[in-house]
């Protein structure tokens, strides 16, 4: 059998960002840090999202969604609200800074360097997961700064993963 040292996922590059969507006056938001660019032309992004996550849900009823880019200073309460808390039972949106964009759904602005708003054009079913693409509609920029990276989360600010997130099993790993 072929040598797996799940560490080596460690120093892969990721940033954290927050995936929102709503369905009607049900806005709902959850931190990832599987999102990237996919093309230039259009200009296309994907992020991943578990099955199990309220956003998921909304964003397969939809097909939009938005993506917040956070900057480094983030504090830990700030990710708690969209990363440990589920949609389903508290407002994650309440006395959060925020607009509602073109596409009528949830950009969160506090504490974000710019944010994207995507119209999905494809999902593929990852098993515990769903990979969705789309085309960006409308891109701000909100404020200059550092994006907080995944390894930031984790090395600097001592962060978990939650239960429903591809690294969850690595959390004690650290």
């Amino acid at each position: 059998m072929a040598e797996f040292n799940p560490k080596a996922l460690f120093s892969m590059s990721y940033g954290m960002y927050i995936v929102s969507s709503c369905l009607p006056e049900k806005p709902n938001g959850q931190i990832a840090n599987a999102a990237m660019q996919t093309t230039a032309e259009p200009a296309t992004i994907a992020v991943c999202l578990n099955k199990e996550n309220l956003t998921e849900s909304c964003i397969q009823e939809t097909g939009l969604f938005a993506i917040s880019v956070l900057q480094e200073e983030v504090p830990m309460t700030f990710i708690g609200t969209f990363g440990f808390k589920s949609g389903r039972d508290v407002n994650k949106f309440e006395g959060v800074d925020y607009i509602t964009g073109d596409l009528n759904i949830p950009i969160v602005r506090e504490w974000s360097l710019s944010a994207f708003e995507v119209k999905v054009t494809g999902s593929l079913d990852l098993g515990t997961h769903t990979l969705f693409t789309g085309e960006i509609a409308s891109a701000r920029v909100f404020k200059d700064g550092v994006p907080l990276t995944y390894a930031n989360y984790h090395l600097v600010k001592r962060g978990k993963s939650p239960k429903t997130a591809p690294t969850f099993a690595f959390n004690n790993m650290k």
